[in-house]
């Protein structure tokens, strides 16, 4: 094998490398999401049983919130875990916030309804992270200093 293609291959040794990191930290910001819905959803329900009510029962702008609250926590912490530093903390959970905050108003005007509105603000929102991670993508196709 010529030195040239020695090169060439080890450039695409990294750059299939590089994808996996890249896709498979996406797959672990998702599945942090889907564990908060799942999790902190469950004990936001349990919370307002115990108070004599529902969480169907309030108003789809706070039903909205709250969904994007439970998602965006433990995604910003799974990925401090791995090491990012808080300026792409921040960047992604803005990614995640925007798509909430519209939706939530969108439900709270009337222009939207709770599942319409949650349907916007899962259709906006894992866009708008895989737009933060291919705009950071050196960032986000690497390990991170931290774990794992």
């Amino acid at each position: 094998m010529n030195q040239q293609a020695a090169l060439t291959l080890g450039e695409d040794l990294t750059t299939r490398r590089s994808k996996r990191v890249f896709a498979r930290h996406f797959g672990e910001m998702v599945l942090a999401m889907l564990l908060g819905m799942a999790v902190l959803g469950g004990l936001a329900e349990l919370a307002f049983a115990v108070a004599g009510g529902s969480l169907s029962d309030q108003p789809g702008s706070f039903q909205i919130m709250l969904m994007g609250f439970n998602m965006t926590v433990p995604m910003v912490l799974w990925m401090s875990y791995r090491g990012h530093a808080r300026a792409q903390n921040v960047e992604m959970a803005a990614s995640m916030v925007v798509p909430t905050v519209a939706a939530a108003v969108l439900a709270w005007t009337g222009a939207l309804g709770t599942g319409a509105g949650m349907g916007l603000q899962h259709a906006a929102m894992i866009p708008a992270m895989l737009g933060v991670m291919l705009w950071r993508y050196d960032d986000y196709s690497r390990h991170q200093g931290g774990r794992g």
